[in-house]
């Protein structure tokens, strides 16, 4: 499965249930890095070979097309169905074989 690192602001709900999924997966708290600026972020997911897992789109975004090469960005849209969000990352990350330079979209259900 996929090595995931967790910013600040993502659920831990949906950590733990990815966790449960069989994913690999750090959050910035467990690391010691809280308070890091986003691009500290994905420097020390770059340096851990570790996807980037964000609600942080715009900024997530940016920093894909300023620096493509990196371990991947799973950029989501929030969703207080924190299951839902975790089985959805589940699905779009488990399809994709190498996450390295990728930047996916997961994107919550329209009603």
């Amino acid at each position: 499965m996929a090595r995931l690192y967790a910013d600040e602001q993502f659920p831990l709900p949906a950590v733990e249930l990815l966790r449960t999924l069989g994913h690999d997966l750090l959050t910035v708290q467990e690391a010691g890095n809280a308070g890091f600026s986003d691009p500290e972020v994905l420097a020390f997911a770059i340096s851990t070979e570790r996807a980037v897992l964000t609600q942080n789109r715009r900024d997530f975004i940016r920093l894909h097309i300023q620096q493509p090469d990196h371990a991947g960005i799973i950029v989501c849209t929030d969703d207080r169905n924190l299951d839902g969000l975790a089985k959805r990352i589940h699905e779009a990350i488990s399809t994709i074989e190498i996450l390295r330079g990728k930047l996916i979209r997961v994107n919550r259900p329209l009603k």
